[in-house]
């Protein structure tokens, strides 16, 4: 539950909308803004698991779930309009939402797999972002959080290249973002999380883990041992991140790709 946490950030009276936000890393990030004030309007595919965030972070007055797959434009859309038709504007806007299935060397990734990355991962961040800037625009601020991946700066492990490919594209549209709409008083960065054990990774990880030949401990184990910290990254870690970019003082940052990685890859 968020009601009982204070935040040293204030984001009173804004408007966040954070996709992929019941359960995970938006949960977190979700929680993190309601309690540093602000309005938040989550998305899922799982209406019951919407219901049971909204329900969970008991802030109904400052909290909305909309329905919709970011896989799909016409639902990315309506999340945008809704928080307008709810909220009246949106200061905030979380590209969370992504992922990928299928996994497999290039040889014999299928194009059903490769598409579903785009989608998921390059596509619904475009067209969220390109409907939240018109409203942004008019009051000249805005900041757009990207959540990427460790694995958006680096290529070393194999059967994944669709997912790896979209995290860096998704680094690229950030900077183009930032580059174009830094003088209106919008920033534009990514989070580049390490691995972190949500419901997706429990979901996901176990095919991924089988399609390099590990088994899924050992590719959990894996992920930690390439971390200076020695362990997974927590939500809370990459919520705390996405606080300050989402802040007044976190103005001075834009088109920055920020490692939340335990100290992977030093």
């Amino acid at each position: 539950m968020a009601s009982g946490r204070t935040s040293a950030v204030n984001l009173e009276g804004q408007v966040a909308v954070v996709t992929g936000g019941s359960r995970g890393i938006g949960r977190a990030i979700a929680e993190a803004y309601l309690a540093a004030g602000a309005s938040v309007v989550i998305n899922g595919r799982n209406a019951d698991k919407g219901a049971q965030a909204i329900a969970e972070m008991a802030a109904e007055d400052r909290t909305l779930f909309v329905a919709g797959n970011v896989q799909d434009q016409g639902d990315v859309e309506n999340l945008i309009a809704s928080a307008i038709a709810r909220f009246g504007r949106i200061d905030i806007l979380v590209n969370n939402a992504g992922g990928s299935s299928g996994f497999a060397p290039v040889a014999d990734l299928s194009d059903e797999a490769w598409q579903e990355a785009a989608a998921w991962i390059l596509h619904s961040a475009f067209w969220a972002t390109r409907a939240a800037l018109k409203d942004m625009q008019t009051r000249g601020y805005g900041r757009i959080i990207n959540i990427s991946s460790v694995e958006g700066r680096q290529a070393n492990k194999a059967s994944v290249s669709h997912y790896i490919t979209f995290k860096h594209a998704l680094n690229g549209f950030t900077k183009a973002v930032a580059f174009e709409y830094g003088s209106q008083g919008i920033t534009s960065n990514a989070i580049s999380p390490g691995a972190v054990e949500t419901d997706l990774m429990r979901e996901s990880g176990p095919a991924a883990a089988e399609s390099m030949g590990v088994s899924y401990e050992q590719f959990k184990q894996d992920y930690a041992d390439d971390a200076a910290i020695k362990r997974l990254n927590t939500v809370q870690e990459i919520a705390a991140t996405a606080l300050l970019l989402a802040s007044v003082e976190g103005g001075g940052i834009t088109g920055a790709i920020v490692p939340v990685d335990g100290g992977t890859g030093l």
